[in-house]
């Protein structure tokens, strides 16, 4: 059965499946990938030489992050499993749980806005800082990224692009197909800004086991919808899918389990690592005793 083209060009006549399922070299997608790693890397040299050794050791960390959230960005996006993706569904399933469990939160932890702005020239450096302080921009910022916001955009985006009808077209038209991914990537860094992104600005402990454990919850549901379906949600897999030797609707049950149980678990271990800093930072607090409500003798009974 021949492979029809797709979202990604994946187009094979004949049963050779596999030649066409190589890397993909979209330029707008390796040119802004290429784009972002020069600014991080300009930013990051210039700071880490103004900075002393310890502000350079956590530099260096974030320098880390950005290079996982990176590499996670080129293995999702260019090699091999983005046109397998446009494939098969389950392949398609894995690449988005990468693009927001792996690069997104990577990426939050590198702070890449405030690197980049380093790799300007001073005088572009403030032109840039004065239009990202101005009053509507800041106040549209502060609107996006409460936890509510965040947490809501996140779980419409999701559920959105999971209808089979606009899932459909993203299978059929690139550019479609472009802003799915992007979507995707943009919700997710928003909403583990709200988790991740400096103290003053995070959700509170409690908001941010919530925001986290009804993500898991949702994003659960929907894996399971998809697993337990008794039909295929997205006819456009069937021929390519049987193609490389997939049954589609086994496909989609693969595809609704890499969301429902690794997805699921990841926020559940991102929740109980953060209950666990709650927990560290309550008891390696000490209880602080006011001397002058209780003052003690030299012999060491309170006084009366």
């Amino acid at each position: 059965m021949p492979l029809r083209a797709m979202a990604h060009g994946v187009d094979i006549q004949g049963g050779a499946p596999s030649e066409a399922l190589g890397w993909s070299l979209d330029p707008w997608v390796v040119g802004t990938l290429a784009l972002v790693l020069v600014l991080q890397t300009a930013g990051h040299l210039r700071l880490r030489a103004r900075s002393g050794a310890a502000s350079r050791r956590h530099r260096d960390g974030q320098a880390l992050a950005f290079l996982g959230g990176w590499l996670a960005l080129v293995v999702a996006l260019v090699s091999p499993l983005d046109a397998l993706g446009s494939a098969v569904f389950s392949a398609h399933m894995v690449q988005h749980e990468i693009l927001m469990l792996i690069a997104a939160p990577l990426l939050v932890l590198a702070r890449p806005l405030a690197v980049w702005i380093w790799a300007f020239p001073a005088g572009a450096r403030r032109r840039i800082g004065q239009a990202v302080r101005q009053r509507a921009v800041d106040a549209a910022w502060r609107r996006i990224t409460t936890p509510i916001a965040a947490w809501l955009l996140h779980a419409v985006v999701l559920w959105a692009w999971h209808a089979p009808w606009l899932f459909e077209a993203a299978l059929a038209r690139p550019w479609i197909h472009a802003l799915q991914h992007t979507s995707f990537l943009a919700s997710a860094l928003l909403f583990w800004w709200t988790l991740l992104g400096p103290r003053g600005r995070q959700a509170s402990d409690a908001m941010a086991l919530l925001s986290l454990f009804t993500t898991m919850a949702h994003t659960g549901a929907l894996g399971a919808l998809l697993t337990l379906a008794p039909t295929v949600w997205y006819p456009s897999y069937v021929g390519p899918s049987t193609a490389l030797g997939f049954e589609p609707l086994e496909d989609q049950w693969l595809g609704g389990l890499v969301m429902w149980v690794p997805g699921g678990l990841a926020y559940l271990v991102a929740a109980l690592a953060m209950a666990g800093r709650w927990f560290a930072e309550r008891v390696a607090t000490p209880h602080r005793v006011d001397a002058a409500a209780s003052p003690r003798r030299a012999d060491g009974a309170a006084s009366p």
